[in-house]
């Protein structure tokens, strides 16, 4: 049994996706994680037994509309689709998705095999890996497609609404990063098959709903900065085993354990909590409250302009000059003392004080 192994304890192991490797690479600083990731523990059943259950992933009206608009797309042979991607009504159409009785392997054989002979101009349902903090990782991107004379294109499908034009940034740049994803592994493949792997384009197709109705419209990402970031923040994760070995032996996370010895172990390894985690990691509502009183808690952007102060307590002190600072602290508290100042400066002007609490109904002003 592996160290990996012990750690998540008589659990089934967890399978990477997509969406899972782009959250674990947009806080690479979270050691907790990157443990837990490639331990493969159930971090959503983690939480429950530790007592900080939390609403996690997709609602059902979103994973029905997202069901249903892709079935919308592909059925007929992906008609609807080849007419958003402009293809061809003739052009080879092959779904890798359909023998169900198919394991990862021979999916994963059959995609290689299939963009080696270049047969087909439509991939659905092809299996991709990459190498994850050691562990090979599956990936099953909506569609690749070839297009621009004879390059390989990643089709990304969702079902978020384009309105206007526009579409939530934080909803595109989370599919721009999970398309640049299957790029990068696409890349890999070609590369072990002996082709270019410049063959696949930096440029990816999402196609959402337009408007509020269901028809199909599609825009071109260029995923080149999000392949960068992945790129190095992947090559980060995979010195994980020196955290893991860096543990006691025996820490565990095996479900099995009472509640409070898994809360110990989850206090043996570092966390690297910020409020955008509510909405990426199952873990997030009891790192919140771990990290309640910390700067980390206030945000990414606090804390990196506090470097180096952690509690809320001696942001307070060294504004007010109650505690005096470090060599390191300097540049920070000078900036704590200016912003209490201004403030100061601005109720004594008659500005109502935003941090004041609000007066009971009722009350005489």
């Amino acid at each position: 049994m592996t160290r990996l192994d012990e750690l998540r304890g008589s659990g089934k192991a967890k399978r990477h996706n997509a969406r899972t490797i782009a959250a674990l690479t947009g806080n690479p600083g979270c050691n907790r994680r990157a443990v837990l990731d490639a331990a493969g523990v159930d971090k959503l059943k983690l939480a429950e037994t530790v007592g900080f259950p939390g609403s996690f992933g997709q609602s059902r009206f979103a994973l029905s509309r997202g069901n249903a608009f892709e079935a919308m797309l592909k059925a007929d042979d992906c008609a609807l689709l080849r007419s958003v991607l402009d293809a061809s009504a003739d052009s080879p159409y092959q779904d890798l998705g359909a023998d169900s009785d198919d394991t990862l392997g021979d999916r994963h054989a059959r995609t290689a095999a299939l963009l080696a002979s270049a047969s087909a101009a439509l991939i659905d349902h092809p299996l991709l890996t990459l190498e994850v903090a050691g562990q090979t990782v599956y990936l099953e991107p909506d569609l690749v497609a070839y297009a621009h004379a004879g390059r390989l294109q990643v089709v990304e499908i969702k079902s978020f609404a384009i309105v206007d034009g526009q579409a939530e940034s934080a909803k595109v740049s989370a599919a721009a990063t999970q398309a640049a994803l299957y790029v990068l592994a696409l890349r890999e493949l070609l590369a072990r098959l002996g082709s270019d792997p410049r063959l696949v384009d930096h440029e990816v197709v999402l196609v959402c709903p337009e408007n509020f109705a269901m028809r199909p419209v599609a825009v071109r990402l260029d995923v080149r900065k999000q392949l960068a970031t992945l790129r190095r923040q992947l090559s980060r994760l995979a010195s994980v085993g020196e955290i893991i070995d860096a543990l006691p032996p025996s820490v565990t996370f095996d479900l099995a354990r009472p509640a409070e010895e898994l809360t110990v172990a989850l206090g043996q390894i570092t966390p690297r909590y910020a409020p955008e985690c509510l909405s990426t990691c199952e873990l997030s509502v009891f790192c919140r409250h771990e990290a309640a009183g910390t700067t980390g808690a206030l945000g990414r952007p606090v804390r990196e302009a506090l470097g180096g102060i952690e509690s809320v307590d001696e942001v307070l002190a060294l504004a007010t000059g109650a505690q005096a600072p470090t060599p390191d602290q300097e540049e920070a508290a000078a900036m704590l003392r200016a912003a209490l100042r201004l403030r100061t400066e601005a109720l004594s002007s008659g500005y109502a004080d935003p941090l004041a609490p609000s007066p009971a109904p009722g009350a005489a002003p």
